[in-house]
């Protein structure tokens, strides 16, 4: 299990730092107020999180460490928005509609409430 932890901290703390730096750049290419060097990041590693997924369904390409190296660790810490589209990917896939829906939805809203929340409660301490 310790083995397994430590590949996942490796490719979270690759991913995190890969973040950094695209965003990063991206952002100074075009330095709007806008936030597109998260944007591209998102879009990154959704595109990424997705090659990596196609992989995996053509057969054993990838060992199992691999795997959680590149995608819970590597695409968890570059972005998690990647996990996101691919868990509402899978929910449509399978005809889960209402559910997708629920889950993009609640994320997105009850999101933003909780950051709004944290912030007043940070403002009140």
């Amino acid at each position: 299990m310790l083995r397994i932890i430590l590949i996942i901290g490796t490719g979270g703390f690759l991913g995190s730092v890969a973040r950094f730096f695209t965003s990063k750049y991206i952002q100074q290419l075009f330095p709007f107020s806008f936030p597109i060097g998260t944007l591209v990041v998102n879009i990154l590693g959704s595109l990424l999180l997705g090659v990596i997924y196609g992989l995996l369904d053509r057969g054993e390409l990838l060992s199992n460490e691999m795997r959680l190296f590149l995608t819970v660790g590597f695409c968890g810490g570059f972005t998690t928005f990647s996990t996101f589209v691919y868990e509402n990917a899978s929910l449509l896939k399978d005809g889960n509609f209402l559910q997708s829906a629920l889950y993009a939805g609640l994320s997105l809203f009850v999101g933003l409430i909780a950051l709004y929340i944290g912030n007043i409660f940070t403002k009140l301490l």
